[in-house]
C-alpha cells in the first residue's frame, strides 16, 4: 500500500467488491519462458546476509522517517536503505517481470508453501524457517514514485528471506471508492511488476483485507505504515492484524506521493500545457478550449519574444565590453608613448644625453695628447666616414705638393 496511504486511499469498502474483468487481464498476461519459475522462485534462496546479522533491523526499522525532499542530503547515508559492502553481498539485477498470482509459476510457488505451521517474527528475523516469509503489501500505486519503492524495499528487506507479494486495486474499486486515477490499471499493474523488490502481482486486490484472503494467498504477515488507517466500520482495519502479531511497519517519505505530484502538475498547469502544444499535442488532447489556446500560444511567442530580446541585449552588452576592453588598451598604449616623448621619461632621457656629451667633451679636454681617448677617437674618426673623405683629401694635397716643387741640385745631378 502506498506509503502516503493515509492521506490518499480513503474511504473503504466491505469484503465485496465487484470485478471488472481485471483477474482475465492477468491470465492473458505475457507468460515468462520454462525455466522461469527458477529465476522468479524465492523458494530456497538465502539472505543477501548472513543468518546471524542483526542489520535488518536497524537498517530497515529505523524509527525515524525520511526527510523532506527539500530538506534532503542526497549526499548523507539513509537510514532506510542497506548498501552493500561488496557484489557477492548483492544481487544483481532480475531479468524477467513479476508473475501474477495466477500464472502458472506462481501457483507453483503457492503450492509448495507449508501453511500449517505459523512463521512467527522471531522466527522470521533469526532465520529459522524452512521456506521464504510471504509477505503482503497493497495499494493503488498511482504514478509509481519513490515513495512507493522505497515501502517495497522496506517491506522486501524486513526478514533476511522475503518473498514479497504486492497487492493493486483495479480501476472499477479505486474509482468507485476513491476517486480517477492518473494511469489506468494495466499500466499501474506494470509498474508494480517491474520493481525489482516485488515477486508477485495480485492483481484487483481487495480493499479490505480479510482472514479468509491471507488464508488463500497464504500470507505471513502485512506491511503497511504503523498509522491508523480508518475505513467505514473501523478506525483501523490494520487493527485485527496488529493484534494477531503479522504486521510489519515501514516507514513514511515524507513530501514524496501521488498527491504531491499531482498538486505539481496542477500548479504548473500552463506550463505543462504549453509544453505538451509545442510538443505536437491538439487542443482537443489537452482538453483545452479555443480561446484558452489562443491565449497560451500569444503568452508562448511573447516569452520567445522575450527571450530572443533578452539574448539581443546580452550579445550586445558583450560587444560593448569587448570593444571597450581594446579601447582601454590602445588608450593605455597611446599614453605611454606620449609619456615616452614628452613626459618625465623624456626629460630623463634627454638629460641622460646631455650629461654623456658633456662628460665626453670634458675627458677629450683634460686628456693629454696621444692618450688612448685620442688614440680611439683617431681610430673612431677612421673608421668613420666623414674621416675617410678627410684622408683621401689630405693625400691628394701632399700629392700636388710634391709636383709642383723644384727639383734639387742633387736631383739634377744624378
Amino acid at each position: 500500500m502506498d506509503l502516503s496511504m493515509t492521506a490518499e486511499k480513503t474511504g473503504k469498502a466491505g469484503d465485496n467488491h465487484p470485478s471488472n474483468g481485471s483477474r482475465s487481464r492477468a491470465s492473458r498476461s505475457p507468460l515468462p519462458p520454462d525455466n522461469a519459475d527458477e529465476k522468479i522462485s524465492m523458494a530456497g534462496q538465502t539472505s543477501d546476509q548472513d543468518d546471524d546479522d542483526n542489520s535488518y533491523e536497524d537498517a530497515y526499522s529505523s524509527k525515524d522517517s525520511s526527510p523532506a525532499p527539500s530538506a534532503r542530503n542526497f549526499t548523507a547515508l539513509d537510514p532506510l536503505i542497506h548498501v552493500p559492502a561488496s557484489n557477492a553481498e548483492r544481487t544483481m539485477a532480475l531479468k524477467y517481470a513479476a508473475p501474477f498470482s495466477t500464472d502458472p509459476v506462481a501457483k507453483e510457488e503457492l503450492e509448495k508453501v507449508d501453511y500449517s505451521v505459523q512463521i512467527t517474527k522471531d522466527m522470521a528475523t533469526s532465520g529459522n524457517v524452512t521456506r521464504p516469509v510471504r509477505i503482503y503489501a497493497d495499494g493503488i500505486y498511482d504514478l509509481f514514485h519513490a515513495g512507493h519503492a522505497r515501502q517495497l524495499m522496506q517491506a522486501k528487506n524486513a526478514f533476511p528471506n522475503v518473498y514479497l507479494i504486492v497487492g493493486v486495486c483495479s480501476d472499477a474499486l479505486t474509482h468507485s471508492l476513491k476517486g480517477k486515477t492518473v494511469m489506468n490499471e494495466w499500466e499501474r499493474y506494470e509498474s508494480i511488476r517491474h520493481c525489482r523488490y516485488v515477486d508477485e502481482v495480485c492483481s484487483d486486490a481487495p480493499w479490505v483485507l480479510t482472514p479468509e484472503f491471507l488464508q488463500e494467498h497464504k500470507i505471513d504477515f502485512v506491511a503497511h505504515d504503523e498509522l491508523p488507517y480508518g475505513g467505514d466500520d473501523a478506525e483501523d482495519i490494520y487493527h485485527w492484524i496488529k493484534q494477531a502479531g503479522r504486521f510489519v511497519a515501514t516507514q513514511r517519505t515524507e513530501g514524496v506521493s501521488t498527491s504531491d505530484v499531482v498538486a505539481r502538475i496542477v500548479r504548473d498547469y500552463d506550463v505543462y500545457v504549453r509544453r505538451n502544444l509545442a510538443r505536437g499535442y491538439s487542443r482537443k488532447d489537452l482538453n483545452v478550449g479555443f480561446m484558452k489556446e489562443k491565449e497560451i500560444r500569444l503568452a508562448e511567442k511573447m516569452g520567445s519574444m522575450r527571450s530572443r530580446g533578452k539574448k539581443l541585449v546580452e550579445n550586445i552588452e558583450a560587444r560593448g565590453q569587448h570593444m571597450l576592453k581594446k579601447w582601454e588598451d590602445k588608450s593605455r598604449e597611446f599614453v605611454d608613448d606620449f609619456l615616452d616623448l614628452f613626459g618625465q621619461r623624456a626629460r630623463m632621457n634627454r638629460m641622460k644625453q646631455i650629461w654623456e656629451v658633456g662628460t665626453e667633451r670634458i675627458k677629450r679636454a683634460l686628456s693629454p695628447a696621444g692618450s688612448v681617448e685620442d688614440v680611439s677617437s683617431d681610430d673612431a674618426t677612421r673608421r668613420s666616414p666623414s674621416g675617410s673623405r678627410k684622408r683621401r683629401r689630405r693625400q691628394s694635397e701632399l700629392s700636388e705638393d710634391d709636383e709642383e716643387a723644384p727639383p734639387s741640385p742633387s736631383d739634377e745631378h744624378h
